[in-house]
């Protein structure tokens, strides 16, 4: 399936170069250019430096460790105002990032006149929204790291506003480009019957509970299982929660949500053949490819629909958390 994906973004890259009459939505004419050029070199900005994601990413690209094609050269620091978290480790990794060949900007204005990619990095998933909105207006395929926002609300006005101003966005969890999930998403093991995935699963009250960093269990679950989750019930206590969804296929999935104690982003794929473990998290360096490889198609490497299910997912857990009850997905 993955191999699929990529064949059909070579494809379509392709059928653009050659003048194939097909119809594309959400690539962006103005964006053509770098897609045509071969000798060019792509500038990246990075909007928020709160978060080692953006030290990690500008390590990845400028060192040349994926794509000589791709430089990050300006980066925007502010994102969140108020998560001590992402306040603490900003000045850190401004220094970094500028160590790493980077300017420092004033204004996303300012990023977007310089730039022809984006990189949303800002920790806070409540100033998605804005902040991404500009870059949008001005045609810049962007990747926003998880969340994609704080909400099911917010999540779907960011992809409304792709769509009106026709510029591609993806947005996803380093664990969906895992190497045993991408093995098991593959086949190798025969269908795939059901998932369990753990996670740590801090909650920040400003967001959805799962979305803050139990979006990546999240994230492993649709990976694998797909769109179709029908309901979902939680079980909530202080330091645990248990997500069970159930698929329109009558597949499930469990994420186990670890607060106190051990932790780890990992799990078990129930297959045909075999069970698979899964994980755990072992580095960014095949998400960061996938994005260049993004940024240079136009092509969202995962669709809008099974994002937004990801969101309502997150959002019938927390309304079944109030409950106890099983939550339709709407």
């Amino acid at each position: 399936m993955v191999q699929i994906k990529k064949d059909r973004r070579r494809f379509i890259k392709s059928s653009i170069m050659g003048g194939a009459a097909i119809s594309l939505p959400l690539i962006n004419p103005n964006r053509l250019e770098v897609i045509n050029s071969n000798n060019k070199i792509n500038k990246i900005g990075i909007i928020g430096l709160d978060t080692s994601h953006s030290e990690v990413f500008t390590r990845l690209i400028n060192e040349d460790k994926i794509n000589k094609k791709f430089r990050v050269i300006a980066a925007y620091p502010h994102g969140s105002e108020d998560i001590p978290s992402a306040l603490q480790m900003k000045p850190n990794i401004t220094k970094a990032v500028q160590e790493l060949g980077v300017k420092i900007v004033d204004s996303i204005d300012e990023l977007i006149e310089n730039v022809d990619f984006v990189l949303l990095e800002s920790n806070d998933g409540r100033v998605h929204y804005e902040q991404a909105l500009p870059v949008l207006q001005a045609g810049k395929i962007m990747f926003i790291d998880k969340p994609l926002a704080h909400n099911l609300e917010d999540a779907k006005k960011i992809y409304e506003m792709s769509e009106k101003y026709n510029t591609p966005i993806f947005s996803s969890s380093a664990l969906r480009y895992e190497k045993s999930v991408q093995e098991v998403l593959s086949g190798k093991f025969g269908k795939i019957l059901g998932v369990d995935v753990y996670t740590p699963a801090g909650i920040e009250e400003s967001h959805i509970d799962m979305a803050w960093y139990g979006i990546h269990g999240v994230e492993m679950l649709f990976t694998l299982l797909g769109k179709g989750c029908q309901k979902v019930i939680r079980t909530h206590t202080q330091d645990t929660d248990v997500v069970t969804g159930v698929w329109n296929d009558e597949k499930i999935g469990n994420l186990r949500g670890i607060r106190v104690g051990a932790a780890d982003i990992a799990g078990i794929a129930f297959c045909e053949n075999k069970i698979v473990p899964i994980g755990p998290f072992s580095g960014y360096l095949p998400l960061v490819k996938e994005i260049l490889e993004f940024f240079d198609s136009g092509i969202p490497p995962v669709e809008k629909d099974e994002t937004i299910e990801i969101f309502k997912f997150m959002h019938a857990a927390d309304k079944s958390k109030l409950s106890s009850t099983y939550q339709l997905l709407e």
